[in-house]
């Protein structure tokens, strides 16, 4: 399929959602991928997380709480876009529920909560879904469900129940949201909807009889292979729901009936979620296709189909290094790579045996990441020499991450957080044990709303915008950085697990933590520090070539 025959497919697929999934200025296009234990290359369970917006961008690690008997716990709106953990100008507080009567957990907080002590992980992506559905006068937005369950919770099936349950009785009042559940066992899809409003009934409102439609709402949680991967990508993915299978599928308690009585389903044949849910044509664009067929080509999947399969068993087990590589994918030397049509052959010269001698060099001089404008302009002198075609590595990512559960490690090292501020493709990733009970001062402050020096991710993201300017001639330097951090960092680990494990083994807790919470904040600062040394050889390159 021609790139330009992809782009207008896309289209056609975009208008029926009522926006366009490749378009770079969509706020919420985030990409998660999963791993079953017997799809890893070392039998780890993993999911992942790019967040493709505008998020706020301090991290902490929450302590654990102990609440008192009969003490309530308060639900917020507006923690996404604060910008310090104690900034509450925009954050309403909407509500109270029963607190947990042992104490909380410990866990990684970013913008969508990701990993707790108990190697308890969730990776989130916001999908499309009818806009009748959403309940505003619902209590919990999707971050705050994380929460709790991370707060609560130690293993997938747990979350996912708590999660629903929590939904159903208070109400969920954001959009289409899918979350990726992770522990050290298995990985489950989980998708929540509000419950929409049931149609009026003229003679129960003329008596005034009618009963209360209480916000709840529509989810259902489907389970990943042991030995499949999955994907998912801002879209509804979850089809026929089989109800007499508990291993593997989780669902709203009344379902079916609510889909029924606010008209969704017919209550005929097969009950297939996405389309409930959805007015998409089909469950899918080019990001899960990517993955699927590229993990498993021999099923010679078409992006052209109505549908493809949930999850694929992969012809090679996956390493987190595979998971990384795609996290950084913009599709390059395929007929989807957007730059392909923007190469020119430049005249060179080079000293050689004492020479001055000229050749010819083919350069591509505009970055994948380039502005929607010159976009614009480039397709304005040539139509489609550079299609919109969504990448999963993007410019506008505010972090990601992507998070193995061990079952054979102790909880404290077992689970891990690769981190990354800003752009995947351009940012090096930083370890995050579940053992870790501190981060680095910088990773506090949110960069999102201005330019701040003691923000952690304008270290990296300053270097990268840069490097944009001339991607043909930067590049290298910062790939070359990313793999010698990414190779360094999978070596290091294995030293620093065997070690953490020993002192456990030792009774010497406070010395492991002790040593994870350095070893953190040794990667942050160095990695930090090499993007600021990057940032000034590229303003020198700049300044002898430009």
């Amino acid at each position: 399929m021609a790139a330009a025959g992809l782009l207008l497919s896309g289209v056609v697929f975009a208008q029926s959602y009522g926006w366009h999934p490749d378009d770079e200025n969509y706020a919420e296009s985030c990409t998660s991928i999963m791993v079953g234990k017997k799809a890893s290359t070392d039998g780890s369970v993993m999911t992942a997380h790019s967040c493709d917006s505008n998020y706020r961008t301090w991290v902490s690690m929450e302590e654990s709480k102990t609440y008192k008997p009969g003490e309530l716990q308060a639900i917020y709106w507006g923690l996404l876009h604060n910008e310090e953990r104690h900034d509450m100008r925009n954050v309403e507080k909407k509500g109270e529920i029963p607190a947990p009567t042992v104490p909380t957990y410990r866990f990684l907080n970013v913008a969508y909560p990701c990993m707790n002590e108990k190697q308890l992980a969730i990776g989130e992506t916001t999908t499309t879904g009818k806009r009748e559905l959403r309940r505003p006068d619902g209590l919990f937005m999707i971050e705050e469900l994380e929460r709790v369950a991370l707060e609560r919770c130690s293993t997938a099936r747990e979350a996912i129940a708590l999660m629903g349950a929590l939904a159903e009785e208070y109400g969920y009042a954001d959009g289409g949201e899918c979350l990726t559940v992770a522990d050290k066992n298995e990985v489950w899809h989980f998708e929540i909807y509000g419950n929409g409003k049931l149609p009026e009934d003229p003679k129960a409102k003329k008596s005034k009889k009618a009963p209360v439609d209480k916000a709840g709402a529509l989810w259902v949680a489907q389970r990943i292979p042991d030995d499949h991967v999955g994907v998912s990508a801002n879209i509804p993915r979850i089809g026929v729901v089989d109800f007499n299978d508990p291993d593997n599928f989780m669902y709203s308690k009344d379902l079916k009936e609510r889909s029924k009585a606010i008209g969704h389903w017919s209550g005929e044949g097969d009950y297939v979620f996405w389309k409930v849910v959805s007015s998409g044509k089909k469950p899918f664009s080019i990001r899960e296709w990517f993955v699927l067929s590229t993990l498993a080509p021999s099923l010679n999947l078409k992006y052209e189909a109505d549908e493809i399969p949930f999850s694929v068993k992969p012809e090679k087990k996956v390493s987190p290094e595979d998971m990384f590589a795609f996290y950084r994918e913009t599709y390059e030397g395929t007929e989807y790579d957007q730059v392909k049509n923007l190469s020119i052959e430049v005249d060179r010269r080079k000293m050689e045996d004492g020479k001055m001698v000229s050749y010819k060099e083919t350069v591509y001089p505009v970055s994948t990441f380039m502005p929607g404008d010159m976009r614009t302009l480039l397709n304005s002198l040539k139509p489609d020499v550079t299609p919109r075609i969504r990448t999963i590595a993007v410019i506008q990512c505010s972090y990601s991450h992507v998070m193995q559960c061990r079952d054979w490690l102790p909880d404290e090292i077992g689970g891990i957080a690769y981190f990354s501020f800003d752009n995947p493709a351009q940012s090096p990733r930083i370890p995050i044990y579940a053992g870790v009970t501190e981060l680095p001062k910088d990773w506090g402050v949110c960069g999102q709303h201005r330019y701040r020096e003691d923000a952690a991710i304008w270290s990296y993201r300053e270097t990268n915008r840069i490097a944009t300017i001339s991607w043909d001639k930067t590049r290298h330097l910062l790939e070359e950085q990313v793999a010698n951090y990414e190779t360094q960092m999978m070596k290091e680990n294995a030293l620093i697990e065997k070690e953490v494990a020993q002192l456990l083994k030792e009774g010497k807790k406070e010395e492991a933590t002790k040593l994870l919470n350095n070893y953190t904040q040794k990667y942050a600062s160095s990695t930090a520090k090499t993007w600021e040394d990057l940032k000034a050889e590229l303003w020198t390159i700049f300044a002898r070539s430009m």
